[in-house]
């Protein structure tokens, strides 16, 4: 299990091909192949975790699933909030346990996603049905440096969700898709 404050920033690329070129030529270096992930956000009706702005997610990652808590978000300059993250042996029935403890997936959302290092900053380079993003995640001064070099200031910088980056689009489409799913945009 992990446990730690997450530090993150999202930054918009117009292809995957760009936001892959970009980040080698700042002298990251490949940590985990291209997969498909995918994530299920999970809430129950009495005392809702999104009351307190908190998640509850299933990820199935290429071969693994995960369990992930997130806490509140504080939003600065980078968006902090502590993370618990375990791995489990078998999300499937994981999601099946939550759903009997009055848990249930609210929000399913898909992405390809590439890794990569440079010092202690993880790279992620997220192909998902609404774009492109390459998502800084470690310390803030590592964050902010790195973004210095990919030459993105910090109006560049997106702090939202994967699905409040969905609501906006699908707004903007005038899409009633409910789920971020390569099939359905």
């Amino acid at each position: 299990m992990a446990e730690m404050i997450e530090r993150e920033i999202k930054l918009c690329y117009d292809s995957p091909a760009a936001a892959r070129r970009a980040v080698v030529a700042a002298g990251a270096t490949p940590l985990r192949a291209r997969r498909l992930q995918n994530d299920c956000l999970l809430d129950r009706e009495t005392d809702p975790l999104g009351d307190r702005h908190c998640t509850l997610r299933v990820r199935f990652d290429g071969d693994r699933a995960l369990l992930t808590f997130k806490g509140r978000p504080a939003l600065g300059t980078t968006k902090e909030r502590e993370e618990l993250e375990t791995t489990v042996g078998d999300g499937e029935l994981l999601l099946k346990l939550l759903e009997r403890l009055g848990y249930r997936v609210w929000f399913r959302y898909q992405k390809y996603r590439e890794e990569f290092r440079h010092g202690d900053l993880v790279i992620a380079v997220d192909e998902s049905p609404i774009g492109t993003f390459v998502e800084l995640e470690g310390s803030e001064k590592d964050i902010l440096a790195m973004a210095t070099t990919l030459h993105r200031p910090a109006a560049d910088f997106v702090l939202d969700s994967y699905r409040a980056l969905f609501l906006n689009y699908r707004g903007a489409r005038g899409s009633t898709a409910t789920d971020m799913l390569f099939d359905t945009l």
